[in-house]
């Protein structure tokens, strides 16, 4: 997706900006509202990630009031310090689509980003996630492999569902910890490649191709052709 990120915080444009280029999406910054607007007026985006209060003159309802005024139907996720209920409503009424309040979850973020966008394109559910000969079922909780039935612990069966979303790309420690463990820090433990490794055991030993790969000083990627 191509996702544009409009926020004044130095620190928390960096840390938007970074997770969702790990995910593997195009992103592009404005630090102001005058920059904001402009760009979301002018390309072309899936999503706009908004805060409230900007430099620059234009705040962000008016950024949004505008892009709706000129028929701009883009989703749009503000991202504000402002929590209190009133404020929420007033940002949705304005034509938001939704709306998290700073502290956040990068996990939260990114998964809230990427329903919008879904939702934007009319797509219908996800139940079955496929790649290569392996074959994740979300409803009945299932994988299979060539057609062979694997069982999984329910950790497991999460940590290779977040692989499968994002096959293809270089999935980091810091995502895997908090969209797979929910941990909003490193717990100086080697949970992951413990779970990897089992993964490994159960999805790759078994058959002549390997999907999961370690993508060295980076983290794993999941893929049918060697990294």
């Amino acid at each position: 997706m191509r996702i544009l990120v409009v926020e004044d915080d130095k620190d928390v444009a960096g840390f938007v900006v970074r997770g969702l280029r790990e995910a593997g999406h195009v992103v592009e910054h404005a630090s102001n509202g005058r920059d904001g607007l402009f760009m979301a007026v002018s390309e072309s985006y899936d999503a706009v990630i908004l805060d409230r209060m900007l430099p620059g003159g234009v705040d962000g309802l008016s950024i949004l009031e505008t892009l709706r005024a000129q028929k701009h139907t883009v989703p749009v996720l503000f991202l504000s310090a402002l929590a209190d209920v009133d404020e929420r409503v007033r940002g949705l009424k304005a034509g938001g689509d939704d709306y998290l309040t700073k502290p956040f979850a990068f996990a939260e973020l990114l998964a809230r980003v990427e329903a919008l966008a879904r939702r934007g394109k009319g797509d219908a559910p996800v139940v079955k996630l496929i790649v290569e000969d392996l074959e994740l079922d979300l409803l009945s909780r299932q994988v299979k492999r060539a057609g062979q039935k694997i069982d999984l612990q329910p950790r497991e069966f999460r940590l290779l569902e977040y692989l499968i979303r994002h096959a293809g790309q270089v999935v980091t420690r810091t995502m895997l910890l908090e969209g797979v463990w929910d941990y909003h820090f490193d717990p100086q433990t080697n949970v992951i490649d413990v779970h990897i490794s089992r993964l490994r055991q159960k999805i790759d030993k078994p058959f002549p191709v390997p999907l999961i790969h370690t993508v060295r000083n980076a983290g794993y990627m999941l893929r049918a052709e060697p990294v």
